[in-house]
């Protein structure tokens, strides 16, 4: 169970269908133009995420990390329309940090949830949960709020996005 305060959570009313704002967080093409974070480059997997168990590679930059980095996201859940969540591991080198295995979560997920609110309105929530996460990941992203803007800048892109 997530412990309080390891989970942060941002939510938005989008004026777009959940399945329109679904099929945009559920292409990893598409996440470069909704990351609020701005550390997204762009999809190495161009594969539109269908299931449980696939995995997409993303393309990052961080000055933190020193430079260009990959991701591996896992996806941890699935289902249409409602609720999307991958679990981040190390892509390469630069990622895993000497710290972290290469392919492997080290127990972060960032989750989107989608709540239809009339027929062209969803309420989407986005979250970050490191309750499964070692301490010291914890404490370095200060138990997730550290992504707060960011994610709230996901969902300020996001509306922009599925609104056009």
């Amino acid at each position: 169970m997530p412990e309080a305060g390891h989970v942060v959570t941002v939510s938005r009313r989008i004026e777009a269908p959940a399945e329109r704002i679904f099929a945009v967080v559920a292409d990893p093409s598409r996440h470069v133009d909704i990351d609020g974070s701005d550390m997204v480059r762009g999809a190495i997997s161009h594969a539109r995420i269908a299931a449980v168990g696939d995995r997409f590679e993303m393309a990052m930059f961080s000055n933190f990390l020193g430079g260009d980095y990959v991701m591996d996201n896992h996806v941890v859940e699935f289902e249409p329309g409602r609720r999307l969540a991958w679990a981040p591991a190390p892509g390469d080198e630069r990622s895993a940090r000497g710290r972290f295995t290469i392919g492997v979560p080290p127990g972060h997920r960032w989750i989107f949830e989608l709540e239809p609110d009339g027929p062209d309105t969803t309420v989407v929530t986005h979250s970050y949960d490191c309750s499964r996460a070692p301490e010291d990941l914890q404490h370095n992203v200060q138990q997730g709020e550290m992504w707060r803007g960011a994610m709230t800048g996901t969902l300020e892109r996001l509306e922009k996005v599925c609104a056009a």
